[in-house]
């Protein structure tokens, strides 16, 4: 009786008859969410539907959607309005059929920065039945081609100047932009050269593939996730419902989360298009140049990650006008208590709505739908999204645990993935028979069923028998007024057999010794909690996504071991 569609919603009223806030159900161990989609919302069930079509019958009526702008390119001033982004989507749909062969079920591999094209290609994918990939202009090239191999891409769409990561692949490459010199086909060529043609028919079904992304790998090995058409339109029906109920179709919002990472495909190459928002792109993010686009534009919304909150707390707004900011929203890893304290005081009049989903989710899991609430559950990240729900697992006795006691979560919902790009193995360790996704993450919800974060169960620090969590000691060292940004690993110790290592960024001037950084954690935590070491660093690395690479800094406090020996 795990099933979804099996579980019956949970009674609003305990037996005493006391309102049950938290949405638990003590006879299955179920949390079911307290939210449920409107009218206008509801989750289409028709069995034959492709994410394309969704989002474009989605798009402002045509005597609308002329005038609106659907993007604005921060860098050149750029637009897009909704009826020639549709234009360009068939357009680009018709050259990669009729001009490069594409067909359903042809993987299409993308390696670009955020553009006003980005969008544009993945509908266009999408449209014609193929499957998208999207990978970081960042990664390298042996990564590349791993990434192009193991997702089977008959073709390339590279952003100039990428065009060497794939020569060991022999992908074709179709370039995003007509390049300075040579011949080489674009994406824009295609999109001018080629006026809409009637498609053939694709039967697209919901549960056919649309998309392998991959997991950012910040404790392992990057693994393909495997998400439908079913899961795309399913979380863009619940981000619909939440701009909708949260801001007005003439809201402007910025973005730098970069679109190969599916918080910002989900969002700004996808969702929004739904909301008939207008978005300001950044080709990735930079300080500056969000105050810049904020003052410039008039932004509202900002979909965020901790490291911007960390920013805009710590650094000077530098004389721009951030008055037109409404809400900010942050995912991708959890905010302390301490910082979200600091980022209401310092701006009192931005709504700041945590929420939380994974790559496996695609994107979608838990947020806060007002501003009240939010307030209320400092450090949460929202209660469940409709039609999801959860169970905290104690990860040793396999018990589901009421509110307020620990364990890992795990999701039921529309959105989850299929399954790990062939990886049968990894697959069943992450979904069980019954359908849940067991996400890894050390969690607990609170009596009014909102969900707290504390750490990855695999980066917990076990400390003479105590598991000691990175991200309670992160926020501790944030605390500090000299510290920019710090990182909390394990570092194996014979006697207790791991230790907490911290890695600091110091402010500019400053000569904070790693004494007194162990003094000031140890004041504010129990005595098998304390940092034993501390690293001075320049930049702590973090994925695109904002998440910490904490494999990268275990890799790196070994070589200082063994540098010193």
């Amino acid at each position: 009786m795990d099933t979804l569609e099996e579980v019956s919603p949970v009674s609003r009223f305990r037996p005493t008859g006391e309102k049950n806030t938290s949405g638990f159900d003590p006879q299955t161990g179920i949390y079911h969410s307290l939210l449920q989609l409107g009218t206008n919302n509801k989750i289409p069930t028709t069995p034959y539907l492709d994410t394309a079509t969704f989002v474009l019958s989605q798009f402002p009526k045509s005597d609308q959607a002329e005038s609106r702008v659907a993007l604005i390119d921060l860098a050149t001033n750029q637009r897009a309005t909704y009826a020639q982004l549709k234009r360009s989507i068939y357009s680009l749909a018709t050259g990669l059929h009729h001009c490069l062969g594409i067909r359903k079920g042809d993987v299409v591999f993308l390696l670009s920065p955020n553009s006003i094209l980005y969008p544009t290609i993945c509908l266009a994918v999408f449209l014609i039945g193929g499957v998208l990939t999207t990978a970081n202009p960042l990664n390298t090239k042996s990564e590349i081609t791993k990434q192009v191999l193991d997702s089977g891409a008959t073709l390339a769409v590279v952003a100039p100047g990428e065009e060497h990561k794939l020569v060991s692949t022999n992908v074709p490459i179709l370039l995003t932009s007509r390049p300075s010199s040579g011949d080489e086909l674009s994406v824009e060529e295609l999109i001018d050269g080629c006026e809409p043609m009637e498609l053939p028919e694709t039967r697209l079904a919901q549960s056919d593939t649309a998309a392998i992304l991959y997991s950012s790998g910040t404790t392992g090995v990057s693994k393909g996730v495997v998400l439908t058409h079913a899961n795309f339109i399913s979380v863009m029906t619940l981000l619909k419902w939440s701009v909708d109920n949260m801001s007005a179709n003439n809201d402007v919002f910025l973005c730098f989360i970069p679109m190969f990472h599916i918080y910002g495909l989900a969002f700004f190459g996808l969702g929004l298009f739904c909301s008939g928002t207008t978005t300001v792109l950044m080709k990735k993010y930079e300080f500056k140049g969000m105050l810049e686009a904020i003052h410039t534009h008039k932004v509202n919304n900002i979909p965020a990650v901790p490291p911007v909150i960390l920013s805009l707390v710590k650094h000077d707004g530098g004389g721009y006008d951030l008055s037109s900011l409404r809400r900010v929203g942050s995912g991708a890893a959890p905010l302390s208590k301490e910082l979200v304290d600091r980022f209401r005081a310092r701006f009192p009049w931005v709504a700041l709505r945590p929420g939380y989903g994974l790559t496996e989710s695609c994107g979608a899991a838990t947020l806060f739908v007002s501003n009240e609430e939010a307030k209320t559950h400092p450090a949460s990240s929202g209660g469940l999204l409709p039609r999801f729900c959860a169970k905290v697992v104690d990860f040793e006795t396999g018990v589901a645990m009421p509110p307020y006691k620990e364990g890992e979560l795990w999701l039921k919902g529309p959105t989850v993935m299929k399954g790990y790009l062939g990886n049968e193995e990894a697959t069943a360790a992450t979904i069980n028979s019954d359908g849940w996704l067991r996400t890894g993450d050390l969690c607990y919800f609170d009596e009014d069923g909102c969900l707290y974060v504390v750490d990855r169960i695999k980066e917990l620090i076990k400390h003479n028998g105590y598991q000691v969590a990175p991200a309670e000691l992160e926020a501790v060292l944030l605390s500090h007024p000299e510290i920019l940004d710090a990182a909390v690993i394990p570092l194996e110790d014979e006697e207790a057999g791991e230790i907490p290592m911290a890695y600091v960024v110091r402010a500019a001037g400053c000569q904070l010794s790693e004494d007194q950084v162990i003094k000031f954690v140890a004041s504010q935590v129990a005595p098998f909690k304390k940092v034993r070491k501390v690293s001075f660093i320049n930049e702590i690395p973090k994925s695109a996504a904002g998440k910490i690479l904490r494999k990268d800094l275990v890799a790196q406090s070994k070589q200082e071991v063994k540098s010193k020996l």
